[in-house]
């Protein structure tokens, strides 16, 4: 990957040193957590109010990352229902300050827009 990347990433963070696992690299668990949030708050925004996060269609790891890595989490509308939509989220490691970028994680996550009683509501319903 590039360094020129057009877009702008809905989170920009660096994981601290309680994220490692044994092997030296972050926790799966820490990744996916950043992801649903990043995806979280596109899918807010576009809903125009609260969602839950019903679904992880797919997820997968393709390089790890390491503990001085920098990561971007970039996320998009991918497909809007009736009260749900998807959210395509690519994380991307910047990686020796920054003279890298690795793609280390893409997934596909569902989610619902919720009315005050917290029950599904249409998306375009705000």
């Amino acid at each position: 990957m590039t360094t020129n990347d057009p877009r702008q990433p809905v989170l920009r963070v660096t994981p601290g040193p309680s994220d490692i696992n044994s092997n030296g690299h972050i926790f799966g668990g820490w990744v996916l957590s950043q992801m649903d949030i990043a995806a979280g708050i596109v899918a807010a925004r576009r809903a125009n109010g609260a969602v839950a996060t019903v679904a992880i269609e797919r997820m997968e790891f393709i390089a790890p990352i390491e503990l001085r890595d920098l990561i971007s989490v970039y996320a998009e509308v991918e497909k809007v229902g009736r009260t749900s939509m998807q959210i395509r989220i690519e994380v991307v490691a910047d990686r020796d300050r920054g003279e890298h970028q690795i793609k280390v994680t893409e997934g596909l996550f569902t989610f619902v827009a919720l009315d005050e009683q917290h029950r599904p509501r249409p998306v375009d319903a705000a």
